[in-house]
C-alpha cells in the first residue's frame, strides 16, 4: 500500500506485511492469554479445576497468563502500531525488511518458549520477569534488532519534524531495554536455573523499579503513542493540543520512572525511598490526566460520531479508563490507603482496569480501524464490532467491581479486632470464604471479555479470508 505523494518525491511503498503479521499474532496470543486468565480465575473459585496436576496449578499458570497478555498480546499490538504508524509519520519504509522479519519471528519464539517453560516450573519467580536467563538474552537480542530497525528508519526519514507519537515510541524502546537488562542480571548455574545478582531488599527494589516501569513503558507510553496517532485518524480531527502532548510526554517519562517504590510500602525498604515513590506517584496524576484530557478533547466536534462509530467508542472508553486507572494508582500509593489495599484483590481490580480498560480497548479500537486499511477490505461482520464493544465493556465492569469490593472486604477483615483487642477473623479461610462470590462474579466478567476477544478473532479471520475486491480504489483512498 502506498501513501499520498510527498513533496520530496514519489510516494514510498510501505512494509505492511509486518504490521499484518503482528496483528494476527496479537489476536491469537491475546485469546490464549485471556483463556488462561479465565481458567485461573475459575481455579480461585473452584480449586478442583487444577486436577491435582502441577502444571495446571494457579502458581504455574498465573505467570503464563500475565506474560501472554503483556508480552504476546500487548507487545505484538505495540509492534504492529509502531511499524504501521512510524512509516507514515516518517514517510519512509522501515529501514530493513530483514530486521523486521527477524524481529517478528524472534519475538514469537520468545512467546513459545515462555508457554513451554512456565507450566514446567522453569522460572525465576520475579513479577513480569519470570523468564530464565537464555530467554532473557534472546529478548534482549530481539529488542536490539527492533530498536536498530526503528532508529535507522528515523535516521532516513523524509520529514524533519518528529510527531509526538514517535517520541513515545523512542521512550519505550530505550527504557524497556534498560529495565530488562538490569533487572535480568543473573548468575546461571544451569541451562534452566539462575540466581539474581541482587539480594534481599536490593533485589526487591530493582524488581519493582522494573515491574512498575514495565507497566509504564510497555503498557503506557507506546499505547499513548498509538492514541496520539490513531485517535485523531479515527475521529478525523487534529490532536486537541500539540503543546500539551509534548508537556505530557516529557513530564510523564521523567516522573514515572521514580514511582516503583510504592509497591514496597511497609517493607524493609528505607522510609525515604517509600516516601519518594509515594510522592512521585501522586505527582504522576498531573501528566496522566493531561494526556487523558488531550485525548478526549481531540473529539471536540466529533462527539456525535461516537454514538455510531464503534472504533471511537473503544477509544473513548480506553482513554477514560486510562484516566481512572492513573488516578486510582496514585491514591493506592498513599501509605494510609496502601495499608488497606496492599496484598488484597483491590490491587487486582486496579491492574485489570488498566489492562482491560486501557490497553485492550485502545488495542481493539486500533485493530478495527487499521485492518480494513491493511487488507483493503471492509470487515466481514461489521455488526459484531459494536457487539464486541458492549460485551467487553460490561465484562470489564463485572470483573473490576467485584475485585474492588472483595479487595476492600479483605483489607477490612484482616484489620478487624474484637472487643478484647484480638483479631476478629484469625482464621484465614474466613476471608477466602467471604471472597468466593466475588471470584465467581470476576469469572463471569472474564468470560464476557474472552467472548469479545473470540468475536474479534473470528471476524478478523473471516475478513482476511474474503476474496480481495476487484477495485480497491475507494479503500486505497481511505488508507492514504
Amino acid at each position: 500500500m502506498t501513501d499520498v505523494a510527498s513533496p520530496d518525491g514519489p510516494a514510498p511503498i510501505y512494509d505492511d506485511e509486518s504490521p499484518k503479521k503482528f496483528i494476527l499474532a496479537a489476536v491469537l496470543f491475546g485469546a490464549v492469554g485471556m483463556l488462561v486468565g479465565l481458567y485461573i480465575a475459575l481455579e480461585l473459585a473452584f480449586p478442583a479445576l487444577n486436577l491435582d496436576l502441577p502444571w495446571l496449578t494457579f502458581g504455574r499458570l498465573r505467570p503464563l497468563h500475565t506474560s501472554a497478555v503483556i508480552f504476546a498480546f500487548a507487545a505484538n499490538i505495540v509492534f504492529a502500531g509502531v511499524y504501521h504508524s512510524s512509516q507514515r509519520l516518517l514517510r519512509t519504509r522501515m529501514a530493513s525488511d530483514t530486521l523486521s522479519k527477524i524481529h517478528f519471528w524472534g519475538w514469537q519464539l520468545v512467546v513459545v518458549l515462555v508457554v513451554v517453560t512456565y507450566p514446567l516450573g522453569i522460572t525465576q519467580g520475579k513479577e513480569y520477569a519470570e523468564m530464565e536467563w537464555p530467554i532473557d538474552i534472546l529478548i534482549a537480542v530481539i529488542w536490539v534488532v527492533f530498536g536498530l530497525n526503528f532508529f535507522l528508519t528515523i535516521a532516513k526519514r523524509r520529514v524533519q519534524h518528529l510527531y509526538v507519537a514517535i517520541w513515545f515510541y523512542i521512550a519505550t524502546v530505550i527504557t524497556i531495554a534498560v529495565l530488562h537488562i538490569f533487572n535480568a542480571l543473573a548468575v546461571p548455574v544451569s541451562l534452566t536455573k539462575s540466581y539474581s545478582v541482587y539480594a534481599g531488599v536490593q533485589d526487591a527494589l530493582v524488581q519493582w523499579w522494573y515491574g512498575h516501569n514495565a507497566v509504564g513503558f510497555l503498557l503506557t507510553t507506546p499505547f499513548l503513542g498509538l492514541m496520539y496517532y490513531y485517535m485523531p485518524k479515527a475521529a478525523l480531527r487534529p490532536v486537541y493540543s500539540y503543546r500539551l502532548s509534548i508537556v505530557h510526554f516529557w513530564s510523564l517519562v521523567f516522573i514515572y520512572i521514580w514511582a516503583g517504590p510504592h509497591h514496597l510500602h511497609y517493607t524493609a525498604l528505607p522510609d525515604w525511598a517509600q516516601t519518594l515513590g509515594m510522592v512521585f506517584s501522586l505527582v504522576l496524576i498531573a501528566p496522566s490526566w493531561g494526556g487523558m484530557l488531550n485525548g478526549l478533547l481531540t473529539l471536540r466536534g466529533a462527539w456525535d460520531r461516537v454514538r455510531t462509530d464503534a472504533v471511537l467508542k473503544f477509544m473513548v472508553v480506553a482513554v477514560s479508563f486510562y484516566g481512572m486507572s492513573t488516578l486510582e494508582g496514585p491514591i493506592m500509593a498513599i501509605r494510609d490507603v496502601n495499608a488497606l489495599s496492599h496484598y488484597t484483590d483491590w490491587t487486582i481490580g486496579h491492574v485489570h482496569s488498566g489492562a482491560l480498560g486501557w490497553v485492550a480497548m485502545i488495542s481493539f479500537g486500533m485493530i478495527y480501524w487499521v485492518v480494513p486499511r491493511l487488507w483493503k477490505r471492509e470487515w466481514a461482520l461489521p455488526g459484531w464490532i459494536n457487539a464486541h464493544f458492549w460485551i467487553a465493556t460490561m465484562g470489564i465492569v463485572f470483573y473490576i467491581v467485584p475485585m474492588w469490593v472483595g479487595g476492600i472486604t479483605q483489607g477490612l477483615m484482616w484489620r478487624a479486632f474484637n472487643e478484647l483487642g484480638l483479631l476478629k477473623y484469625p482464621d484465614f479461610t474466613e476471608t477466602v470464604t467471604a471472597l468466593h462470590p466475588f471470584y465467581v462474579l470476576r469469572a463471569v466478567g472474564g468470560t464476557m471479555f474472552l467472548i469479545g476477544m473470540l468475536m474479534l478473532g473470528i471476524n478478523l479471520l473471516v475478513t482476511i479470508m474474503k476474496p480481495a475486491p476487484d477495485s480497491g480504489a475507494a479503500l486505497a483512498e481511505v488508507a492514504a
